[in-house]
């Protein structure tokens, strides 16, 4: 425990990034296996157990200190963190003299610590948790304590990318990094011997489900005119889905999310039209919830998503498909390094291959398929090109992107190799400007750190009539000069509290943006923003003169607007 939480510290005290890959190398070369697996877990951003919850641990935090509980309340609002706070306030000495007979004060390892102090309290009742909690508290230093809560409520995040780590562990192994990512793809790391087998010079298995890394694309920050001649680049649309890899390989079938969960149980019908693929094929592309005609929203897919297993009711409701927009491998060899070009030419004759015929998507909320006919058991298409002969004419269709309910154009260089992580250059997401309301402050709240003094948290509606409708909460853009002032303003205006939270008068004027507007049974208005954020602060205009709930429904009707002819597509 001690040798990860002097990594933390180290990684948390620099921007370096030479000085962050080679505490890592100490790290990694200095932990036992089995410690240094469980750190790799937690450095690479896996999945963490909350094994207690965040308002026990105060309580007993409070209890263990011999403080009243208001006072731990009031100091996790100044300081911010929770794990610091309770470190904090915790008696700095072990209770345990050194010359003890107990050897509760002897060094923990992380891997032991883990598996006994987090692992070990799944379904245990709270007075286990709360003994082992306390004990633990004795062991550890202040700052090993920090990490520790860190671990213990599931929000470790250490400031490391996977592709520093792999980096890392490549100048500690002698393998190349790309190999190392590539190993660390969906990889099983629990023990010394998985460990060790990630950094053997043998390689792995090659009948594995692992995925490839992810080719990422970046925001496209100039005009595209700087790209180049619009010939060397190929243009599709920016999917509203989630990004998953499709393996097809002689051990089975994975459905993989960029998060590197597997999804086959989520998405059943997207398994079952893998088995046509040809063995040795990995398809790279995006999970969309739709009808045989229609796009659904993006909170739709979530929803169906966040089951374990899809049910037929669920797959029925929120029915699922897999459009593929590159090829990573096929029949067994790695095509990564080809250029986007040939991987293309080899997609369209894997797909219609497997599925006899092809009906390609046209990115509409009003026609998903070309061909209107289409089979609704078809689960599985590529994604078609955009013709534009000129980036003006790009421009022009990217103007639809909203309409058909998809999030803008991506622009790849047809000449670029599947690269991973998100190396510049090549692909580029052109993304459609976000919408924009006036809102007024309904609500307000605190925030928390060096904001704890500052009411940072709105809530913010538009008129029905007379009375305002809450729609969204942004927690972000403004400056600190224009929060402290607002702040002010909030304190003045206050009429009623709900605890931590201020229902003011209307008086304050916010431009709202975000990225897309869809029907919500769960919020009030009936209405739900994507991604909502204040674009400025309205001085210049007067509550009354802030929008409607009409107006969010006319921007609604333009949203899910019927979809306009498609000839732009090709093939």
């Amino acid at each position: 425990m001690k040798r990860f939480s002097d990594l933390y510290w180290k990684l948390d005290s620099t921007t370096s990034t030479n000085q962050k890959i080679e505490a890592l190398k100490e790290y990694f070369v200095s932990a036992p296996p089995e410690d240094a697996a469980c750190g790799l877990r937690v450095l690479c951003g896996a999945k963490q157990l909350r094994a207690v919850s965040t308002r026990s641990l105060r309580e007993w935090a409070a209890e263990f200190a011999e403080i009243p509980l208001w006072l731990v309340e009031e100091s996790y609002a100044h300081v911010g963190d929770l794990a610091e706070t309770l470190a904090l306030i915790l008696p700095d000495q072990l209770t345990q003299e050194p010359n003890s007979k107990d050897h509760s004060t002897e060094p923990l390892p992380l891997s032991r610590c883990f598996e006994a102090t987090i692992r070990g309290l799944k379904g245990k009742p709270d007075s286990y948790k709360r003994q082992v909690v306390e004990e633990t508290w004795k062991r550890l230093t202040p700052r090993e304590r920090i990490v520790w809560h860190k671990l213990l409520t599931g929000g470790c995040r250490v400031g490391v990318s996977r592709t520093l780590v792999a980096r890392a562990l490549a100048e500690m192994s002698g393998l190349e990094p790309a190999v190392l990512a590539e190993r660390m793809m969906a990889a099983t790391i629990e023990t010394a011997e998985d460990f060790q087998s990630l950094i053997s010079p043998h390689p792995t298995s090659a009948d594995s489900l692992r995925p490839y890394p992810f080719f990422l694309a970046s925001p496209i920050s100039n005009e595209p005119q700087e790209l180049g001649s619009v010939m060397d680049w190929q243009a599709e649309w920016k999917w509203d889905g989630m990004r998953a890899q499709v393996v097809r390989r002689s051990a089975g079938i994975s459905i993989w999310s960029r998060g590197e969960e597997r999804m086959n149980d989520s998405f059943p019908e997207i398994v079952e039209a893998a088995e046509h693929l040809p063995d040795g094929t990995v398809l790279d592309g995006e999970l969309l919830a739709a009808h045989p005609n229609n796009l659904l929203p993006f909170s739709m897919l979530s929803r169906r998503a966040s089951r374990k297993r899809a049910g037929k009711k669920i797959r029925t409701e929120i029915p699922a498909v897999f459009v593929a927009y590159d090829l990573l491998e096929a029949r067994g060899k790695d095509i990564r390094s080809e250029p986007l070009s040939f991987r293309r030419r080899e997609l369209l004759t894997v797909v219609p291959s497997a599925f006899q015929r092809q009906p390609a998507l046209s990115g509409g909320p009003a026609s998903l398929h070309h061909n209107p006919a289409a089979s609704s058991d078809i689960r599985m298409f590529h994604s078609p090109l955009i013709d534009g002969h000129s980036w003006d004419d790009l421009a022009l269709t990217r103007q639809q992107a909203r309409r058909r309910g998809v999030e803008g154009l991506m622009l790849k260089r047809i000449a670029s190799s599947y690269a991973h992580g998100r190396p510049r250059g090549d692909w580029w997401k052109w993304k459609v400007e976000p919408l924009e309301i006036d809102a007024v402050l309904h609500y307000a709240q605190a925030g928390h750190g060096r904001r704890a003094g500052l009411h940072t948290d709105y809530t913010l509606g538009v008129w029905d009539g007379d009375q305002l409708v809450t729609v969204a909460k942004a927690y972000s853009g403004l400056s600190d000069k224009e929060l402290i002032e607002i702040d002010k303003i909030i304190r003045s205006t206050t009429i009623e509290r709900h605890g931590p939270v201020r229902v003011v008068r209307p008086t304050l004027v916010f431009q709202l943006a975000f990225e897309n507007v869809s029907r919500s049974t769960r919020h009030k208005s009936g209405i739900a923003v994507r991604f909502p954020r204040i674009a400025r602060w309205r001085r210049d205009k007067l509550p009354h003169e802030a929008a409607t709930l009409s107006d969010l429904k006319v921007l609604l009707a333009q949203a899910t607007g019927q979809q306009q002819p498609s000839g732009e597509q090709t093939e």
